[in-house]
Parts: C-alpha cells; structure tokens; sequence
C-alpha cells in the first residue's frame, strides 16, 4: 500500500510540476488498480486549476494532467470524456504523448476510445491525429463521423511538405473510399469543404475525379451520391461545393441520359447554379432529339415558374430552338411556353406571347384553347395585343374595372389585466425576458410586478426565483462586475424591478437614479429613453421604500393611449388608500392620457387632491404643439431638426422635461447604446402616444442606415410607427422611403407593410412620399433597383394605385437625370423601377403626361430602361385598365 501511495504522490507532484515525460514514465509501470488509485488526487487537482486565475504558474500542469488523467481511468467513455472536457482542451497534451501513455491498452479498448472520440461534435477540436493513431493500434473500422471525415480532409490536404499531390495521398489511404462515401451523408458539410477542397490542378475535386476514372472509387456510385446529395437541397455552400464536384467528373452522354429525371428535379427546385447545370444538361439532350416534347414541357413546367430570370429566359431560348427544329412539337410545347404569361416579369410575358405569335398559326385548336386560357395571366397591355395578333375573343381583352385592395386598417387592442396569481405572473416575467414582448404585454407586467409585490413581496419573490436564476446578477462575484454599477447606468427593462424585488440592488442606488436621472448622454434617443427608463427606476424605489398599490400609467390600448376615465378611477383608488403617486408615473400618465374629455375633467377635479386637479387642468388645455421641423443634409442623406417643444409643464420632473428639447444635426450623428441595442425602441411611441413624429424624428438616422450603409433590423420599428396615433408627417414618411430602399429583405418588407398600413388608414402623403424618394435616389441614398423589388411587392398585394402615385411623383426626378446627362449616376434598377410603374399604370387605367418619360423612350436601343419607358409612355397615351 505505501508503494501505491509513493506512486501517487510521485505522479501528482510530476503533473502539477508539469513533467509530461517524468509523468509518462511513471505511469508506465502502473497496473489498472494503482491507475484507478491516482484519479480521485487528479480530479482534486483539476478542480483547484480551474478556480486559479488565468496566469497563474500552476497552468503549466495542464498538458500534463490532461495525458495522467486519461491514462488513469480504465473506462472508454471516461477516457473519452476526459480528453474532451471544455477546461482541458486549450492546454492539452500533444497527440504523441495521449497515444504513448493510452497505447499499451487493449485493441478492443482503444478502438471503443477512438469511435467515442469521432462521435464528439466538431467544437469539441479531437486532434485528427489522435483519432487515427488510435484507430491505427486497434485495427477497428475508421468512423466515419463528421469530426473524423473533416479532420482527416484538412490532415491530407495539409501535408503539402511532403511534396506528393492530394491524388498521390489519396491513392495510397486505405480509407479513402469509405471517408469520401461518408462525406456525401454530413449535413451541412459544404460550408466547411468549399475552402478546404480548394481549386486548381492539385484541388480535392480534381482528385477524386481522377480516383473515379482510375477505379480507386467507384464511378456509378459517386454520381450518384453527388446527383443524390444536389437533390437533397441545402445551403448554398453545399450545392456549391457537390456541383463543383459534380462538373469535375465529366459525365458522358449515357450518363447524363440516364439521369434525366434527376435533372428534370433539379431544374425545377434546386438552387439557381444547380439548375442552371441542369438545364444545361438537359437542352443538349432535348436539341439531340434525346428528350421527348413531353419531358421538355415538364421542364418547362417548373423552370418558368421559378423567379431567376436569367432560367426563364433561357427556357424560353430552348423551347423556341425545339420549335424550330421539330415544328410537330408545337401541340407538347406551346401551352408550355404559355405558362410564362403569368410571370411576374413583363419583358418574360413578352418574350413568351412573341414565341405563341410564330408558332401558333399550324398548332389545331385545342392547343389554341388552352393559350388562349393562358392569355388571361398578361399583363393587361399585352393581352390587348394577345387578343388582335392570335385572333382571340375580344371578350378577353375587356378590362374589368380597376379596385385598389388595401389590407384592413389594424384595430386597437385593449390591453388586459395583470395576472391574478404571483406565479402566473412569474410565467410571464419568463416570457418577457427571454423573448421580449409589445408595449401591451410589457406594461402589464409592469403593472402586475407593483400590484403583487404590494401584497405580498416575499411570495412573489419566492415566485420569481425559478425565473431569474440564470441572470448573471443573481449570483454576480462583486470582485468582477458591480450590479449596482450596471442598474445605476440603465433599469434594462424589467430587470431591475426583478433585481429590487431579489435584493441585488441597494436602495442607495436607487435613490440616485430617481433623484439625478441617467447619465449624461447627448444622444438623439436619451429624451425618449430618459423618460422610459425614470419610470422604471422609481417603481423600483418605491418597492422598497414605500410601495405603490399599482401603477397610474398602465395604459388602455396596446397603443400607449390611457383613457381619461380610467386614469380618474386609478386616482380615486389611490386617494382612498392614502397612497401617494409617483412623480414618474404621474407624469407619464398624463402624458398617455386622451385629452380633451369635460366629463373626465370634472370627475378629477371634484377628487380634491392635487393629482386631481393637475389632471383636471390638462384634460382642458391643449396639449403640446408640434415643434417645428426642418430639412438638413448629411452627406446622402436628408434628415429632419425639430425646433423646441412648448407646452410641458414646468413641474415636469427631468426626465420629461427632456423631451420638450431641439432635436439638431449633430445629436443624430453621434452613435450610442440605444443604436445598437433595439429592445426598447418600440416602448418609446408608447411614452409619447400621438406622437409619433416626435419618435420617427429621433430614430431617422437609423433608419437611414438601412438604406445608406446597409444595416439590418433597423427598420423594425415601421410598421410600428404606421400602426400608432398622431400624424404621419414628414419624419413618418422619410422613414418609409429609407425602409423602401433598405439593403436588406426583411426591412424592405417592414416598410411596405409601414406603407400599406398607412395607405389603408388614409394617412399617406403618396405624392410627398415619392417626392422623397425621387430625391433619395438623385442623392444615391437609396438605390431603385432595392426600391423596385420593395413598391413591386406592395403593388402585388393589390395596391397597384396607390404604389402608381408615389412613383409618378418619383420617377421623372430621374428621369430628368437621364435627359440631362445621358446617364443617371443611379440608372441601375431603373429599368426595374419603370417595369412597376407600367404595371400599375397598365392595372389602373393612368393616363396622362410625365416630364422627362418621352426623352428616355427615344434612346436608342433596347435595353430594359428603354423597353420599359416605352411600354410605360405607351400606356399612359392609349389607358389600359385591368
């Protein structure tokens, strides 16, 4: 027994003095129940290293015990564990070192170690080479996992020392056969071999197209698996690499013949470059006459109905050379070629119906039939033409008369009562901070937080508990961060009623925030967040010095707005109890109230308390004007100042007063928290409800950003500010034409529900918004191919007229570019951007002149702005109404 305890104090005092080699050697002569012996000593050891600080000297022991510890456990998974646990692995022991003092285990054993490595995910970083030295002393099959497949592709093509190819390494694995079959069964396994497989003569693709003519792979069955792995779909990084793949082993005639069907599947729903491929492979074989007119119209099927116009119109190439050369097909394929009439893109319908107009002549009349049925989806200019060059009943071409469909107007909602029950509300603390929630969900929270904690303040604490646990201020070490320190510089929401309410936050700290507001921040946004925030932070303060029964300012409607009738009720209770309000809270109240109201006015005053009376005074005043507003530049960009807002109350507290201040240039150029954290951006509409210009003018750099430098998320906020009450005026309206011409899809889409929310509720300025637009895009702000893709897909939703009044206004600014200079610096997408406004002018029934459209319709050539500006001049001269 001594000789085991000298042995282990010998191996421990080896590990923590960091002698691997000392280590190893002592570990060599042990039997498995000395090993065994040695463990509990290594765990202690490797708990006492994870508690040192980072510098430490004792960190030098890590290599070494991360080779003593695997070497002592008997078992397979603990080995296994071991040598991926997280605090090991930036200080591990080299592979050599794990395989000398493992290697003297059973084969069995180590092959059990070595799959259980393979299993582990690719964060865990298993040394390639630890994995193959194992699989290589005990003989067992090679995983075929993808954290050995990957880490045996990134071990061959690092070898590059050894001066030999990819080809030659591959030739001589013994393996390779069966890691590359596995490379086709990892998800997702594209984005990590598009840079690791490289390009050029020594890349991976051109060896193991070279493997596959040699007969090292199996040639069929690697087709295979690449077509099969395409078919499977994936992100882009994955079609890219397969059909890199793919293309690099040179498929013949006969087995390119016999994957039709694939190609059929792939043409219709890959990816844009693998059906492009596809469609490649398949209109060789259809003009060799080695596709049938029936499997070239199925094609047809599904690429004309894809959105890559560059397919579309290269299928449309096809069927006419199909139609050429076997003018018998015209009964497959041209009620094909009639399914683009209901493309998206006019050029397409045009292209298409040109196609019909050349063979429709010796096609009998049920082919006939069917194109005429198609005709129906033209845009309404071309099937006036469909109607006079096919020779189909007049009855088709009559326009129906034109209806704009706007989505219905969004309702107010109410919003509800707070929970009856801690836990209830305890759930929905939950909710809140882990994913967010709207105004209406945030404020009866709030609310319920007040009313809860003023019952019984140790049994909603007991409730919040579960809820909390994982915030890092629960058990923050003070040696690191201050919670105090972080509640004192913001309320983050909820958070520190949840802090207060847990006892995390002094009361000292607390009391600053309420007395001298947030710290000094200039920025654009710290009036509205000055406000939000003050109400946060005395809640909190009053929670712990003299509780509030329940919160004035809770508003009615989801909005922010408070009824006035409601709000004297709340005062009524609150002067029964002998409760006194919270100056925050009051004031916000006031401020969300609905004015205006006698009836309300006079139930407050006969109250008889000084709340009361406020209430009173400013329910038969007029409430604060609109401060003026002007226009600036700012580079590109044209933002808005607002002049000083007169009307609030000098017994405003601070943060509130705040409000009422100039907004200039040079506070909405200067970047902040609130520009990179958005989570309370859409509480501010509801700290100054019906005014929602006040809010839009604040946030307009931001929104600007969307279009100018490309940011994402920003325009979030649109539909928001659409849906709120007050006026839309010019902040509104330049945020929506920002969001118009966002670089990102999702914002584009938040500013056309903005605008079609705003176009439903009557309150968009359609010729001051396209008066904005025109000068954003002359000012390279925002660019008219992002606007295109953004007014196309509001006029989509039926729209048509409401989208042709903004561009009317829009387009004859560049328009006049154009004439003056030859090129407008922003014409691409201009073609695009007059393709819409011809659509909607065709739907609508426009007519009329545009300055500037005549000039651009006479250049010579046919390029999209041209064709475009001719088919739009071509409208507004004749009308056609869909």
């Amino acid at each position: 027994m001594s000789g085991a305890v000298s042995a282990n104090e010998a191996l421990l005092r080896a590990v923590r003095a960091g002698r691997t080699g000392e280590a190893a050697g002592l570990l060599d002569g042990m039997t498995d129940v000395e090993r065994r012996a040695c463990l509990p000593a290594l765990k202690d050891l490797r708990k006492e290293l994870r508690a040192a600080p980072w510098d430490a000297a004792s960190r030098k022991a890590y290599p070494t015990l991360h080779a003593a510890g695997a070497a002592c456990h008997t078992g397979a998974a603990g080995t296994a564990t071991w040598l991926t646990a997280a605090d090991l692995r930036w200080s591990q022991a080299s592979p050599g070192v794990l395989l000398h003092v493992l290697g003297d285990r059973e084969r069995d054993w180590l092959g059990d170690v070595a799959h259980r490595l393979a299993e582990r995910p690719p964060l865990a970083q298993v040394p390639y080479e630890l994995m193959s030295g194992l699989v290589r002393l005990s003989g067992c099959p090679v995983p075929t996992t993808e954290t050995y497949v990957v880490g045996w592709i990134e071990q061959v093509g690092s070898l590059w020392q050894r001066g030999d190819t990819i080809f030659q390494r591959l030739r001589q694995d013994p393996y390779t056969a069966e890691l590359v079959a596995a490379v086709f069964e990892i998800p997702d396994v594209g984005s990590r071999l598009d840079w690791l497989f490289g390009d050029g003569p020594d890349s991976w693709f051109t060896a193991l197209a070279q493997l596959t003519r040699e007969g090292t792979l199996d040639r069929k069955a690697t087709v295979g698996a690449c077509v099969a792995r395409l078919l499977r779909g994936g992100v882009p990084s994955d079609c890219r690499v397969f059909l890199r793949l793919l293309t690099a082993l040179e498929l013949t005639r006969d087995e390119e013949r016999e994957r039709a069907a694939d190609w059929l599947a792939l043409a219709s729903d890959a990816a844009s470059t693998v059906a492009s491929h596809a469609q490649s492979v398949l209109g060789s074989l259809a003009l060799d006459g080695e596709l049938t007119p029936r499997q070239l119209a199925e094609m047809s099927g599904g690429v004309l109905f894809r959105t890559e116009k560059k397919l579309v119109r290269a299928q449309l190439v096809l069927l006419g050379k199909a139609l050429r050369r076997d003018p018998s097909s015209a009964a497959e394929l041209l009620p094909a070629v009639a399914q683009a009439f209901g493309h998206e893109d006019t050029d397409v319908q045009e292209r298409a119906l040109k196609l019909v107009e050349r063979h429709l002549t010796a096609a009998s009349p049920e082919v006939r039939g069917e194109v005429a049925d198609a005709a129906g989806e033209l845009s309404p200019g071309l099937r006036v033409r469909a109607v006079e060059t096919l020779g189909l009943d007049e009855a088709d071409g009559v326009p129906e008369p034109y209806a704009e469909l706007l989505p219905p107007a969004p309702e107010p909602a109410r919003v509800p009562p707070a929970p009856d029950s801690a836990v209830e509300l305890a759930e929905e603390v939950g909710a809140l901070l882990a994913s967010g929630g709207d105004v209406a969900a945030f404020e009866r929270t709030l609310d319920g937080l007040v009313r809860h904690a003023y019952r019984d303040r140790e049994a909603l604490a007991e409730a919040l508990k579960p809820v909390v646990a994982r915030r890092w201020w629960v058990d923050a070490d003070s040696r690191y961060t201050s919670v105090d320190g972080h509640f004192r510089a913001d309320p983050h929401g909820l958070e520190v009623v949840l802090a207060t309410l847990l006892g995390q936050v002094s009361t000292a700290t607390l009391r600053k925030a309420v007395d001298h507001g947030p710290m000094a921040d200039p920025c654009v946004h710290s009036a509205l967040a000055a406000a939000f925030n003050a109400r946060l932070w005395e809640a909190a303060h009053r929670l712990r010095t003299d509780p509030l029964p329940f919160l004035l300012a809770t508003p009615t409607w989801g909005s922010g707005l408070l009824e006035p009738d409601e709000l004297v009720a709340r005062l009524d209770e609150y002067r029964r109890l002998g409760a006194r309000p919270g100056a925050a809270d009051f004031t916000q109240a006031l401020l969300r109230v609905r004015r205006e109201d006698s009836a309300a006015a006079e139930q407050a005053a006969a109250l008889g308390t000084a709340e009361g009376n406020r209430l009173a005074l400013w329910l038969t005043t007029d409430g604060p004007s609109m401060p003026r507003s002007s226009r600036r530049t700012s580079g590109v960009r044209i933002l808005l100042e607002l002049g000083e807002l007169d009307g609030l109350p000098g017994e405003f507290p601070p943060a509130f007063r705040r409000l009422g201040r100039p907004v200039g240039l040079f506070e909405a150029r200067a970047y902040c928290a609130h520009y990179w954290d958005r989570a309370e951006r859409h509480h501010w509409l509801a700290v100054v409800p019906r005014r929602r210009e006040l809010v839009a003018a604040r946030l307009l750099r931001e929104l600007s950003s969307v279009a100018v430098e490309g940011t994402r998320g920003d325009a979030s906020v649109l539909p928001l500010l659409a849906e709120a009450p007050g006026e839309a005026g010019e902040a509104v309206h330049l945020g929506v034409a920002y969001g118009l011409g966002a670089r990102h899809p999702e914002d584009r889409l938040s500013a056309v529900d903005a605008l079609l929310v705003l176009a439903a509720r009557g309150q968009l300025d359609a010729e001051g918004l396209g008066a904005d637009l025109g000068q954003l895009m002359r000012r390279g702000a925002v660019k008219p191919l992002r606007l295109a893709e953004s007014v196309r897909t509001a006029a989509t939703t039926g729209a048509y007229g409401t989208v042709w009044e903004i561009l009317r206004v829009a387009l004859p600014v560049l328009l006049a570019d154009l004439t003056t200079d030859g090129a407008a610096a922003s014409a691409r997408g201009f073609g695009e951007l007059l393709a819409v406004a011809a659509e909607c002018a065709e739907r609508t029934g426009a007519r009329g002149h545009m300055a500037h459209l005549g000039q651009a319709a006479e250049r010579r050539g046919s390029s999209r702005l041209v064709t475009q500006a001719r088919r739009l001049r071509a409208t507004l001269d004749h009308g056609v109404a869909a």
